[in-house]
């Protein structure tokens, strides 16, 4: 496939350049075609591409530039102070038939966003986004197809220009002069989610998830806004991994009190129904239907619940989810009308709730669809109503299912809306969500933060049924800069026993000291530990660092990273003086060197390391760990040797 075509220069009517001056956006109209340009360091990265939405010619009406800046605190995050800076440029303009759009774009200091705007009155609908991308070099991407399942893909890197499928937003960029992007969209609220395709002339198009009747979106003017078309540059990883313009591009905390929005991590009976010591249903049903017993190991029981919230309480957690609580998982609960505030008999809500209240634990609620979303949404009111009147604040929601209501896409715009919804309808009733099934995150958790986490990921569930062995360990040296990059991710780290006798081809691809590591690399403010409560006490020593790592933090850096191969990253806790480290690497070993630069000047630390043994191997001696502690100061270098498929872990205390 041919490179895009260098041009002369962007001939742009007008333009907006970053506060720094480094990036600029030129907009232009040929023959009644909006296009615009990006230019970083005086270099061109995007040659003049195409703008609009379906086949209409636009002509230019005029604009305006603003500018803004402001620092705002997060309700929770990798960060607690975010700095926003920009500088706005907003294109006016008609069609053929007077209709007005707005294109506005922002520029900031590590990349920039534009969005389309529908002013005016009346319904309408869009079926083609004409959005491209012409980059003036080609980059290797990290991409999963468009159309894969709840997006639980391995992602692979290729040179740009060969990628054959139609590929889901985000996409992970590395250009040949060892430069990043990061491609994604920001504040998806009522529009389908993107995707992207490559044509003929090398330009990278937008493909909008369409409803199943072949509209891509359906338009109020006056209300209707696209989301916003983001770029991430940076010059190295730690500055592609540092950009906060996804969130930015969102709008503030529309919820006044969030005081009942609480950070923690949880347990939950989940890690042993997928290895089949217990089951989502209650009851067993024959091939019509009819109950013909009780299931023998039915795992939310009022019993197996108050255990688990003992040990919550006993080592930190703040949470204990229970999956298979309520009526409809019998049978093919995906086609049954499952009953979100009917609990199972041997399962006594009431009571449980208060005994997690006595003990300073939540219940975390789950509400499994199986795609039904005309039935969910006939309770949902209900449901979230009866959950705070339980104190229950927390719910997981699932959409096991191809396709919603049998018919259409997830990340459609009816999808999109669905889910937007419950995110509302949760806030009015005091509930948080971590999103199962769902459509790729857009930064829309700093308006509504009570979407604290989601999935959107293959996660470690997959270690313990997929056919093809598990995930490598490099998919997780590519996540935290693909999908973590886009919100945070509920992977579910923290398995301590690799032992499958289901499936004894299938196994988590790590060490111990990896599984650690994951607390810090993958970030979740709701940060569900995996195992069973028996596989914690079989290793409390390094159990320990699960019970101290906090989820919540101050500031977070990449420390070091090559996408694919490893990752080093340091969080500070929001509400101490003390930083966390976490190494993974991929499937070789390798010796890394962290600087401690970051810590302050003048104080020693205490740094607890748990790291692989000199005999750790993952496949035959996975549990051997090595903890010990070690005086360090700001600018020490900090050795560490991470086996195959390993990793360390550091608490660094003052």
């Amino acid at each position: 496939m041919a490179a895009a075509a260098a041009l002369t220069g962007c001939q742009n009517k007008t333009s907006v350049s970053s506060p720094d001056k480094q990036i600029k956006v030129g907009f232009s109209i040929e023959e009644g075609v909006p296009c615009y340009c990006v230019e970083k360091d005086g270099k061109s990265v995007i040659g003049m591409s195409r703008l609009g939405l379906d086949e209409h010619k636009y002509t230019f009406v005029g604009s305006e530039t603003t500018q803004f800046d402001e620092t705002w605190e997060t309700t929770w995050g990798e960060e607690r102070k975010i700095r926003n800076n920009y500088r706005e440029l907003i294109i006016n303009l008609e069609d053929e038939e007077k209709l007005p759009l707005q294109i506005v774009f922002r520029a900031f200091d590590d990349g920039f966003g534009f969005r389309y705007v529908l002013p005016g009155e009346g319904e309408g609908k869009i079926y083609k986004e004409q959005t491209e991308y012409r980059f003036e070099s080609e980059p290797v991407a990290w991409s999963i197809p468009w159309n894969t399942p709840y997006y639980e893909g391995l992602w692979t890197a290729a040179p740009l220009w060969e990628k054959t499928d139609t590929l889901c937003s985000p996409l992970a960029l590395e250009f040949p002069d060892g430069t990043y992007g990061y491609l994604h969209e920001a504040a998806l609220d009522d529009w389908a989610a993107q995707n992207f395709y490559v044509d003929d002339s090398a330009a990278l198009k937008t493909y909008l998830t369409p409803w199943a009747n072949g509209t891509s979106v359906y338009v109020t003017r006056g209300e209707a806004k696209s989301p916003w078309r983001m770029l991430i540059l940076a010059d190295n990883i730690t500055e592609l991994a540092a950009s906060r313009i996804m969130l930015n591009l969102n709008e503030p905390c529309k919820i006044e009190d969030t005081s009942w929005i609480q950070p923690m991590k949880f347990i939950g009976i989940w890690w042993a129904i997928h290895l089949d010591h217990y089951s989502w249903a209650y009851r067993i049903l024959d091939s019509k239907g009819r109950v013909v017993g009780l299931a023998p190991k039915h795992g939310a029981t009022t019993e197996n619940m108050r255990r688990y919230i003992d040990f919550a309480a006993e080592h930190g957690f703040g949470g204990v989810l229970a999956e298979g609580w309520n009526e409809g998982w019998d049978g093919d609960w995906t086609s049954n009308l499952a009953s979100f505030t009917t609990p199972t008999p041997d399962f006594d809500i009431e009571y449980l709730s208060k005994y997690a209240q006595e003990k300073s634990v939540q219940i975390i609620g789950h509400h499994e669809t199986g795609g039904n979303i005309s039935n969910y949404e006939q309770q949902l009111d209900t449901a979230l109503r009866y959950y705070d009147h339980l104190g229950i604040h927390n719910v997981k929601t699932g959409y096991v299912h191809a396709k919603l209501e049998g018919k259409e896409w997830h990340k459609s715009q009816y999808g999109v809306r669905h889910m937007n919804h419950v995110i509302r309808t949760a806030a009015t009733n005091h509930v948080c969500i971590d999103n199962h099934e769902c459509v790729m995150p857009t930064g829309l958790c700093r308006t509504y933060p009570n979407l604290m986490t989601g999935e959107g990921v293959r996660g470690q569930e997959w270690d313990a049924w997929s056919t093809d062995g598990g995930s490598p360990a490099s998919h997780l040296c590519i996540l935290p800069f693909t999908r973590c990059m886009a919100g945070p991710v509920d992977f579910t780290p923290g398995t301590f026993d690799f032992s499958n006798p289901v499936h004894p081809e299938t196994r988590v691809h790590s060490t111990l000291a990896r599984q650690l590591a994951l607390f810090v690399v993958v970030y979740s403010p709701l940060q569900m530990a995996s195992d069973m409560p028996e596989s914690y006490m079989q290793h409390p020593d390094a159990f320990r660092f699960i019970e101290q790592v906090p989820c919540d933090w101050e500031q977070s850096k990449v420390l070091d990273a090559k996408i694919g191969e490893y990752v080093v990253t340091a969080r500070q806790d929001r509400y101490s003086a003390d930083w966390y480290l976490g190494a993974i690497t991929n499937e070789d070993e390798r010796e890394i060197a962290v600087d401690l630069s970051f810590l302050e000047k003048g104080k020693t630390y205490t740094a607890t390391i748990y790291r692989d043994g000199d005999k750790t191997e993952w496949k035959q001696n996975p549990y051997e760990i090595v903890i010990e502690t070690q005086q360090v100061r700001a600018g020490d270098v900090l050795r560490l040797t991470l086996k195959a498929a390993g990793g360390a872990a550091v608490r660094l205390t003052e």
